[in-house]
């Protein structure tokens, strides 16, 4: 078990984890890029955001897995049964997903024009070639991303900081800006513009999903299965450059 000092912290310090392990496997990816002899690496790096993301997806499951067990639960128990309300489920998850589609493109595309002026600009330093290997390697970045980020913030963090703060609409407020906070270093790219419309976009669509899981923790798997979906379009994109 957790000393007692820190096991209240840990939450806490799972609200920064993604959003900190985004930016060392950048760096770590960027430390390889100079080893192999490019003279930007640390530029170059930006486009690997795929594979950064895939290495913090399997750090967050294996966490996520370690300190459930600390408290003597199993991975999947933040997911309540509901067998008798499936179709109920069911038909939620869809018409929550009819709503979450726009929210993943229209403040992206918004922001973009008015941050800079085009959104083939910020589209461009978001999305770069990368060898068809690591290509290939980044549809495993939307199959693993169901299992490490809303789990992460609402299967683990969510409900804990609520015990403690004893407020369940702070501490969803709090899970879902980190959520979208997590994105300013994915990639990290030292431009204020860039930084800003990596947040802004996916704020809308991080409130909207937290919400839903606050208000029917039912919706986890559903809404599991439709982020790794959202996802698996945006490497689709990166494998058409």
């Amino acid at each position: 078990m957790n000393p007692p000092i820190i096991k209240p912290l840990v939450p806490w310090l799972m609200l920064f984890s993604r959003t900190v392990l985004f930016a060392v496997f950048q760096i770590s990816i960027a430390g390889f890029l100079a080893l192999a002899g490019l003279l930007a690496p640390w530029e170059a790096s930006a486009a690997w955001w795929t594979i950064s993301a895939l290495f913090t997806n399997l750090a967050s499951i294996i966490l996520l897995v370690w300190l459930f067990r600390q408290e003597n639960r199993r991975y999947f128990e933040f997911i309540p049964a509901s067998h008798q309300t499936f179709w109920k489920d069911l038909g939620l998850a869809l018409l929550l997903m009819m709503v979450l589609m726009p929210m993943a493109t229209l403040p992206n595309q918004w922001l973009a024009n008015w941050l800079f002026g085009s959104e083939e600009v910020a589209f461009g330093l978001m999305f770069r070639p990368l060898p068809l290997w690591a290509g290939v390697l980044s549809l495993l970045f939307p199959l693993t991303i169901a299992f490490a980020e809303l789990p992460t913030y609402f299967g683990y963090v969510m409900p804990r900081l609520e015990k403690q703060l004893g407020n369940g609409w702070l501490a969803w407020a709090l899970a879902s800006f980190f959520l979208a906070l997590q994105h300013i270093t994915l990639p990290l790219i030292f431009d204020w513009r860039f930084i800003v419309w990596r947040l802004g976009m996916f704020i809308p669509l991080a409130f909207l999903m937290g919400l839903g899981l606050k208000l029917r923790p039912q919706l986890f798997p559903y809404l599991m299965a439709i982020h790794a979906l959202l996802d698996m379009t945006t490497v689709v994109m990166l494998l058409m450059l």
